[in-house]
């Protein structure tokens, strides 16, 4: 049996979402502002968990009200049959995103949700649940907007971002979502070789070698929430898991490669590299993007190169003119992706714009840049096929 199911995401890649869930099986899908709503069965509730790359939190909406005041809140909370999907002596946790002059506190907002839900269990049973905020039987989502109001229940628990391979990271480290979504907005799909030359703890270079290798991110994963949940069904999430593995196996792959310059934190992306079971696949080294030759066939570069907040302007931008020195002189053929919240440094790059996408890297606004590298008569074969692309 089909239900409404909402998908959250980060903004900018809820078009990449959307796709994803109409290859995944979704039906009746509708982008929303960092969310794609459709609909769909249990099977693919367990799927979607398991496959999507650009998807935060799989979210089954229970009930959508106008709401003014925290009495009518608690009356409709209380009103939901808690039963269904909790026992007396379970636990719970509620989250909250408020976006509404009616409720100041998303955190008190949460607490009436708690409070209408356990005070239902006590009146009619004696006993009531307790809170558990790091691994509830049930996790709770509260959404206001306005007057609007979203009772969920989060079928993921913790956030889909967290794959599991990496339990390390540097300061500047890229959330796994993100990474997922600029590699899928470059087009790579694994039939041409990939490289990160300043590939920091490894989250781009591993989000890429899984979608060239067709490895389903959730499958990394120990946990979801719907494990916990009353009419959860094991076999069936077994034989998905079992499937999208299969599915997996025994690709031939393009070369895919990351380097930096910091010995320490080459380490940590060979870390997480080794948990996220990719050590075949990825190969590392170590050097300064202008010191390294890249690799032997053309292909796709994507980078997250530093924003300046700890340099001086001038060293700042004397980083990307190296940057689009060196893409220029050695990466002819290649498609060259990057990442920055530092406008002024990307104008010395120095190498022709061909797309820029608006991302946030945490609540960091940035533009995700694409160069095409072309040289002698390419040149303006490149210009006449980009003449008109949005810049």
């Amino acid at each position: 049996m089909d239900f409404d199911i909402t998908a959250t995401t980060l903004y900018g890649l809820e078009p990449l979402l959307a796709l994803e869930l109409e290859k995944a099986g979704a039906k009746e899908t509708e982008i929303l502002n960092r969310a794609v709503s459709f609909r769909g069965d249990r099977e693919l509730l367990y799927k979607a968990n398991l496959s999507l790359r650009t998807c935060s939190r799989l979210l089954v909406p229970l009930r959508r009200f106008k709401v003014r005041d925290e009495k009518r809140l608690y009356e409709v909370v209380r009103d939901i049959d808690w039963k269904k999907y909790l026992d007396a002596g379970s636990t719970l946790a509620v989250d909250s995103v408020v976006h509404s002059k009616h409720f100041t506190h998303s955190k008190y907002a949460a607490l009436k949700v708690k409070d209408a839900v356990v005070d239902q269990f006590r009146d009619r049973y004696g006993r009531r649940p307790s809170v558990d905020r790091e691994k509830p039987d049930l996790r709770i989502n509260l959404y206001i907007a306005a007057d609007e109001c979203v009772i969920s229940l989060d079928s993921s628990g913790t956030p889909l971002h967290i794959r599991g391979y990496r339990q390390e990271g540097s300061a500047a480290s890229i959330n796994e979502v993100l990474a997922a979504g600029m590699v899928l907005f470059s087009g790579y799909d694994g039939s041409c070789s990939f490289t990160d030359p300043m590939c920091g703890s490894g989250t781009i270079v591993i989000e890429a070698a899984m979608i060239a290798a067709g490895i389903s991110p959730g499958t990394l994963r120990r946990d979801f929430g719907f494990f916990r949940w009353k009419d959860f069904d094991s076999s069936l999430y077994e034989t998905i898991v079992k499937k999208l593995k299969a599915d997996a196996a025994n690709k031939t792959l393009h070369p895919v490669t990351g380097s930096d310059i910091s010995r320490g934190t080459l380490k940590t992306a060979k870390n997480n590299i080794e948990r996220a079971g990719l050590s075949d696949i990825i190969d590392l080294h170590q050097g300064a993007i202008t010191d390294l030759l890249p690799p032997p066939e053309p292909g796709i570069l994507i980078s997250n190169p530093p924003y300046g907040k700890r340099m001086g302007a001038e060293d700042i931008n004397g980083l990307y003119k190296d940057i689009g020195d060196t893409l220029k002189k050695k990466y002819s053929g290649f498609e060259a992706w990057m990442i920055s919240s530092n406008f002024e440094a990307l104008k010395h790059v120095g190498l022709r714009l061909s797309k820029k996408i608006k991302l946030y890297n945490g609540p960091i606004e940035c533009r995700f840049q694409r160069y095409s590298i072309y040289s002698g008569s390419k040149k303006a074969k490149y210009s006449a096929e980009r003449e008109g692309e949005g810049s």
